[in-house]
């Protein structure tokens, strides 16, 4: 018997080493393909942040664009900002309840032919082109109300919006272990009390995550605010009038010769870019300050 054990040890110890190799090389692999993916984002950022700092400062954010006679062309984007905040505002004002509703219903009750038509449906507007959110609206709003508007664009924003809202939430309600639902059911609490008081604050950061990422890719969308609230280059707080956006002027004044637009152009991408990345950043320390006062 010992024999036995001792001629099993070194196949043993030989079959945990290949694991352990095999192990590493895989980890290294991941960790390789995380670094490559990672570069194109580093140089992008760079490149943003070289060629639009230069243009940061207090005019930027208080002023309006330059006119077509200002020589110096100065000026800034005060009305893009504003004009991005109604849209997008509204955007997650309709999208985000609806969003976990949906979420909510397809995690927790959704069962049978209904359920599958609803996530076909967010599976669906999840892969459509941005343009084709924004021909929607323009055919349906604009054409009915004979005008650009600020909340025709929230409305297209809000399309593209609720699938990333819905897919993702739903995913994370439906992390939340099993064993909290039916704990709580047996105790006699109503379904939808469990659902309000425990499933939801416990996906809270996941939640919260779901929101953040709708909202970054609302705030990049040129193409259906295009189509839809037009732009201006006045300040403008009317939802019923053509209104600027961040991504409007980016495209309008990339395209345009003078080298000073072009700089107010980079201006604005890294503006966008930093109000994504702080948002990212905020959605995370709030998430982690939860999960340590849920442990």
């Amino acid at each position: 018997m010992a024999s036995m054990t001792a001629s099993r040890r070194p196949l043993s110890t030989g079959l945990t080493r290949s694991r352990r190799t095999k192990d590493r090389a895989f980890s290294a692999f991941l960790l390789l393909c995380a670094v490559l993916a990672m570069i194109p984002l580093v140089v992008i950022s760079a490149f943003v942040v070289v060629r639009g700092a230069s243009a940061l400062n207090l005019n930027f954010f208080t002023k309006l664009p330059p006119g077509p006679l200002d020589a110096a062309h100065t000026g800034g984007i005060a009305n893009a900002i504003v004009g991005t905040g109604m849209i997008v505002g509204l955007a997650v004002v309709i999208s985000v309840p609806l969003g976990i509703a949906t979420a909510v219903y397809l995690s927790e009750y959704g069962r049978g032919r209904m359920a599958t038509v609803v996530r076909f449906t967010a599976n669906t507007l999840l892969a459509t082109p941005s343009i084709i959110a924004g021909l929607v609206i323009a055919a349906t709003i604009v054409t009915w109300t004979h005008s650009f508007s600020a909340y025709a664009a929230s409305l297209a924003i809000s399309i593209l919006m609720w699938p990333v809202v819905t897919r993702a939430i739903e995913e994370v309600l439906r992390l939340v272990p099993q064993d909290l639902r039916e704990g709580a059911l047996a105790l006699g609490v109503p379904r939808w009390r469990v659902v309000l008081k425990i499933v939801i604050p416990t996906a809270g950061s996941g939640i919260l995550t779901g929101v953040m990422l709708a909202i970054s890719r609302g705030l990049g969308e040129t193409a259906a605010i295009l189509l839809t609230a037009l732009g201006n280059t006045y300040m403008n707080t009317d939802y019923g009038r053509p209104t600027a956006s961040i991504t409007l002027d980016i495209y309008a004044w990339a395209r345009q010769p003078q080298p000073t637009l072009q700089e107010l152009a980079w201006g604005a991408a890294l503006t966008l870019m930093t109000t994504v990345l702080v948002l990212s950043i905020a959605a995370r320390v709030i998430s982690i300050r939860r999960q340590r006062r849920l442990a």
